[in-house]
């Protein structure tokens, strides 16, 4: 994956963990928007992140979306960090040591 692709899938996930924050800033009707906002928020995260890791954060963005206190937690930005910076260092890894 090129450059700057990665670090618009960046800024995607800076911008749909601040979506998720919006339930904060709308006392009351915050919590109902998680209703819409869960479900859209794992599709996006499947369609952000193919396989098995985009399922898997997928289900995780659902429930921490769904559940009230969590909303805190920015998803989008941790599996960012997974896919590009944890797991590209442990391939990087596995090149040299082939």
């Amino acid at each position: 994956m090129n450059r700057e692709k990665k670090y618009q899938k960046l800024v995607l996930s800076l911008l749909f963990d601040v979506i998720g924050y919006v339930s904060y800033l709308i006392p009351g009707i915050g919590e109902l928007s998680d209703i819409v906002w869960a479900p859209a928020s794992a599709y996006i995260m499947t369609k952000m992140y193919k396989g098995n890791k985009g399922k898997i954060a997928g289900v995780i963005a659902f429930i921490e979306e769904a559940m009230p206190g969590l909303d805190m937690v920015p998803t989008f930005t941790l599996m960012w960090l997974y896919a590009y910076v944890f797991s590209s260092s442990k391939e990087v890894k596995k090149t040299i040591e082939v």
